[in-house]
Parts: C-alpha cells; structure tokens; sequence
C-alpha cells in the first residue's frame, strides 16, 4: 500500500519528489495554460462570477507560486518522527510522544487547482498517501496537474499510487468516498458551505473543516485612522473571493465621526458596495440599508456589512453570535484591549493591527496549507505539516513490569 511505502521514507526520498514535481510543473506549463483556458472558458460561458473565475485561474505568475510553494515544502523540518521532551518516570521508565503520518487523506473540494498541488505537496511530505477529488469546474487543469504529480513522484522512486486524482462527479460519489470506513483516515473537505455540510453529514471517516469565513474588523476608539484604512482595504479589496477575507466592519460609535467617513470613501472609491446600520447611515449617507441577514453573511465579493458598536464588549459580544471562527481583527492603540481582543476571542486566528489576509499558512511560515480549521480537533487554523502527523507514545525502559 502506497501509504505504508511513504511512511518508510526518509525525508531525502520525499524532498526530492517535491522538488521533480516542481520541475515538472515548470517543464509542462504550456500544458497546465492550455487545460486551465478551457476550464477558465467554460466557467465563463456558465456565469461564474468574478471571483470564482479568480480562484480558478493558473496563469504564469499561479503556476509559479505553486511550484515555489512545493520547493518550500521540501525545504522545511519533516515532522515525522519528531520528539517531544521525554521524561523519566519514577519506574525508570522513559516516555515521550513521537510523530507518525496519519496514512491516507481524502481532499474534497472546488475551484482553486493550486489545491491540488498544495495537498499532495503536504501529504507526501507528512508521508501519507492522498486521494484528491476536485470539482468540474476545474477538471482539465486537475487532470494535467495530477498526471505531473504522479511523473514527478516515479521520477524520484516514490510510490505514483501515493497520489490518485478522483474524477469529478455526482454528490453520490462524494458520500461513498466519505465512508470508506478502514481505507480513508481523514477526510478535508474545501469549497462552499453547501459541499463541507453534505461531507459533515455523509462521513464516516473523521472529518476536518471550516463551513465560512465571517471575518470581522473592529476599529477601536482613538485607532489610527490611516491604519484602519490600511487593514480595512487590504482585508476587503486585495482578493475579496477568499475565506480570509472581510465580511464586516465594526467601528467603535463614539468615535465613528472621526472614524468612518474616511474609511467608508476609500471603500465606495475602491467599487465596495457597504450596507449599513442605521447609525453608520446617518454618518455617511451613500451606505446602503443593513438587513438582518447581512450581519453573518459571507459575501465572498466587494460587498462589506457595516456596524457601530459602543465598546470592545459590543464589539466582542457581535463577533461571538455572528463570527465563524475564522480570523478576527482589531485596529486598537490600547494594549489593555488589544489583550482582552486576543483573550476572548474564539476565532483560529485573531489579530491586533494586522490585516485578516494573514491567516494563511504561508503567511504564517507553515508554507502550503492543506486548509483552515475552525473545528478544534484536532487542528485549529491553517494546517501545516505537522498537522497531517499524529502522535503516539513511545515507553522506553530496562524490564520493568507493572505491580
């Protein structure tokens, strides 16, 4: 089995079939460019939005990313059997905790064929085999880049079953694969809220996953206005289809006359459509009406929800019944609620001045990520490397027996 071949594999083995997978993605791009046109054309005939269509695309400066990203995989710490600090026991006995890979992972998910590569980087890294399922809108693409996948595996002696690509097909598909109960260890579902619910409720295999990102921004009383700006534009406007995204800007209303005039004609100049609450209205008419459903809402386009709040408490008390778990910001020149933002707030990634975009594993120094958790167990935000490893325990001693 595929998966028991890489778990023996030392980390020179596996580094250099990620770096003759990057040779291969580079080598092919021609290929790679002619699959994704003809995926790009047909999402465009059926009406996909801008976003999607941007999530979708691997042109020369994609291509290159991803093939830099799988360089960047192999150039980091290979966890697998990794320590932890041992302890003596008062027996005699020396214990610690070792890290194993998890065997075989199922990667559900839509749009976004740089997933493909992402995954299969990490796996083979992390020694475990993968099953890749990913959706027909990116069919061509997937189909070129798995064969470059299996190429560059058999090219430095790895197992090319190691990585397998699912044809796209019915949700029927989805649910058996899902329940492949002794075959599939973990199952990462990535896509709409739609596909993770329908992989929640079918799967008979653990499952890790985030339904949305609802990211919120608070700009705190007495916040630095051209920095708020900073973070509100890059957090809405620099890839507004991402889950890292924001979704809403929660301005502290004492302050909100200093506050949001500026930051709401920045985000009409930069094409944003904001709907707002009543009070955020009467500071800047061209706000649309907030309704209820706009507060929760993961728009996914240049579409931002807009609320003044009266304290951090407010604030705290709106990202608790409307956030996701996703990434949570605050623009704030006061440590004491910079602290008390960081402190209790249930979020994978929460932030003081620093715009939401960074809840990325790249960003984040893991290199590629597999996904964002916003479930706790047993990964929470993006996951790394280490994230596709267990552990278990090792006890080493000299005979000794228990009474």
């Amino acid at each position: 089995m595929a998966s028991r071949q890489l778990a023996k594999l030392d980390r020179a083995h596996k580094d250099a079939g990620l770096h003759a997978i990057a040779a291969r993605l580079r080598a092919a791009r021609a290929r790679v460019f002619e699959a994704n046109e003809q995926d790009l054309a047909r999402g465009r005939a059926q009406g996909l939005g801008v976003a999607l269509l941007d999530r979708l695309t691997m042109g020369p400066q994609q291509l290159e990313a991803t093939a830099r990203a799988v360089e960047h995989v192999a150039s980091l710490e290979d966890p697998v059997a990794s320590r932890g600090p041992a302890r003596t026991l008062p027996s005699g006995l020396r214990v610690y905790r070792q890290r194993l890979p998890l065997g075989v992972i199922g990667m559900v998910y839509e749009s976004r064929p740089n997933v493909t590569v992402d995954a299969a980087a990490l796996c083979l890294k992390a020694g475990n085999a993968v099953l890749l399922r990913g959706g027909r809108e990116a069919a061509a693409t997937n189909h070129v880049l798995g064969e470059l996948l299996r190429e560059g595996a058999r090219d430095a002696g790895l197992p090319e079953q190691a990585v397998q690509l699912i044809a796209p097909g019915s949700r029927e598909e989805i649910k058996e694969l899902v329940q492949l109960v002794g075959l599939l260890d973990l199952c990462i579902p990535r896509g709409g809220e739609g596909l993770i619910r329908f992989v929640n409720e079918h799967a008979r295999v653990p499952v890790i996953s985030h339904y949305k990102g609802v990211c919120h921004l608070y700009v705190d009383e007495g916040a630095d206005v051209d920095m708020a700006r900073a973070l509100v534009l890059n957090g809405k406007v620099q890839r507004p289809g991402v889950c890292n995204a924001l979704e809403c800007l929660l301005v502290h209303a004492a302050d909100a006359p200093r506050l949001l005039p500026p930051l709401a004609a920045a985000l009409l100049e930069a094409g944003v459509e904001l709907r707002g609450c009543e009070a955020s209205r009467a500071l800047v008419p061209a706000l649309r009406a907030a309704a209820p459903e706009d507060y929760g809402a993961e728009y996914l386009d240049l579409v931002l929800a807009v609320k003044l709040v009266e304290d951090l408490d407010a604030a705290l008390d709106h990202v608790e019944r409307y956030g996701s778990g996703h990434s949570e910001v605050i623009c704030t020149r006061d440590w004491a609620r910079a602290q008390r933002w960081v402190r209790e707030v249930d979020a994978s990634c929460v932030l003081v001045n620093a715009s939401s975009r960074f809840n990325d594993g790249g960003e984040l120094g893991l290199g590629a990520e597999i996904g964002i958790s916003t479930s706790k167990l047993h990964a929470y935000g993006p996951m790394g490397l280490e994230s596709l490893t267990a552990e278990k325990w090792v006890v080493e001693g000299d005979g000794q027996v228990r009474g």
